[in-house]
């Protein structure tokens, strides 16, 4: 059974342009208007269908019309052509705060939001501990929901979208806010969801979330499919686009391509590849590169950045006079750091290779990986550094 079927969708904006450049021909155009008016399309001749107790992710740049598109199945809003047809009790969490009445506490909001959604009172008042209990926000329940942070707002959001016990379940970026709690239990949700055959739609720049969770992927780009399908397959051809983006931090990928990262790989002192460190052990970087040509002089570098985008070190085989002399062919270089002195935290390594003279930049992956590291104490900071606390006698 078809849940969800989307046709020859479309949907047109208008951008309007003031041309008025003076004070005179703003006085000579007081009386008419001298404003030009662009059309652009967000979405255009779309067509998919989803099926019952189907997963499907979306994934997309910034202004590809991912949340175009689930406001248009969500009928928040009309589209400019085509249609789709619904089969099932839909709801969706689609904008921060969606739904909520500012002035209104989140228990009265529940209500709101219940009623909205088709829900009876006694509904409500038979689901509303499970509702408030999911959200985490009992203290603050009978607080004007203005006065809730994002985090509260999204858990509180998502608590009401699950419990109405939909057919379909509309999720835009719901798993990027909250803490890591509420990401677990959001997972848990999913799955739960899953094998209860409800189908879900959910638009996320976490690729690998979405890659797992998701039973088919749709990439969109400038308003037009590219592709729908394997999760593996779509997520890869999204990489090959060059830029995207991994939790908060934008991926980017450039250069001449005469050099060719075609893998990078974190290891430890045992030639183990690793995603998780702990403070102190060591790490090595290790890059596969394909010189398609002969290179004189190449300078290898990095970057270890904090998931703020921070930086914490940015050096090159260069700056570390390591020159290497040339590069032709297939090789490996290796970039070994002996200590990671770091707290717990996500780290994000970039990787370059350009001239010596800086004019040509072969290869660069920004942000490319993503490591942990993982420590036992709650210590403050970025750096790791042990500390022996002694008592002495006073002399």
């Amino acid at each position: 059974m078809d849940r969800i079927i989307v046709k020859n969708l479309g949907k047109q904006y208008t951008r309007q342009q003031n041309v008025q450049k003076s004070l005179k021909s703003t006085i000579i155009n007081m009386f008419r208007s001298n404003t030009q008016k662009e059309f652009f399309w967000a979405l255009k001749d779309v067509n998919f269908h989803v099926n019952e107790g189907e997963t499907l992710g979306i994934i997309g740049a910034n202004g590809a019309g991912k949340s175009t598109l689930l406001s248009l199945i969500a009928e928040t809003t009309k589209p400019t052509e085509g249609n789709v047809e619904i089969n099932g009790r839909l709801s969706s969490l689609l904008e921060l705060g969606a739904g909520f009445h500012p002035d209104l506490t989140g228990r009265e909001n529940i209500y709101l939001n219940g009623s909205i959604l088709g829900l009876k009172k006694k509904d409500i008042d038979r689901k509303f501990d499970t509702i408030v209990d999911f959200s985490g926000i009992r203290k603050f329940i009978d607080s004007p929901v203005k006065f809730y942070s994002s985090g509260m707002y999204v858990r509180l959001g998502f608590a009401v979208a699950v419990e109405v016990e939909p057919d379909i379940l509309l999720m835009d970026e719901v798993l990027a806010v909250g803490d890591e709690d509420f990401r677990k239990k959001s997972m848990a949700k999913i799955e739960e969801f899953k094998e209860k055959k409800k189908t879900i739609l959910v638009v996320s720049h976490d690729l690998e979330t979405i890659k797992r969770i998701s039973d088919r992927i749709l990439l969109l780009d400038s308003g037009n499919v590219i592709n729908i399908g394997n999760p593996s397959s779509v997520v890869d051809e999204y990489k090959n686009f060059g830029i995207y983006k991994k939790g908060n931090v934008v991926v980017k990928e450039y250069g001449t391509r005469e050099v060719v990262f075609e893998d990078v790989l974190l290891k430890d002192s045992n030639n183990n590849v690793r995603e998780s460190f702990s403070p102190g052990e060591e790490m090595v970087i290790e890059m596969h590169y394909n010189a398609k040509k002969y290179i004189s002089d190449p300078v290898f570098g990095f970057s270890l950045t904090d998931s703020n985008q921070a930086t914490i070190i940015g050096t090159n085989s260069l700056l570390c006079d390591q020159t290497t002399e040339s590069i032709s062919g297939k090789g490996i270089m290796r970039i070994r750091i002996s200590s990671l002195n770091l707290q717990r935290g996500i780290y994000h390594i970039s990787v370059a290779c350009h001239s010596k003279d800086h004019q040509i930049q072969y290869h660069r992956k920004d942000n490319f990986i993503e490591f942990r590291i993982d420590v036992a104490n709650d210590n403050e900071g970025l750096v790791y550094m042990p500390v022996c606390f002694e008592k002495g006698e006073k002399t």
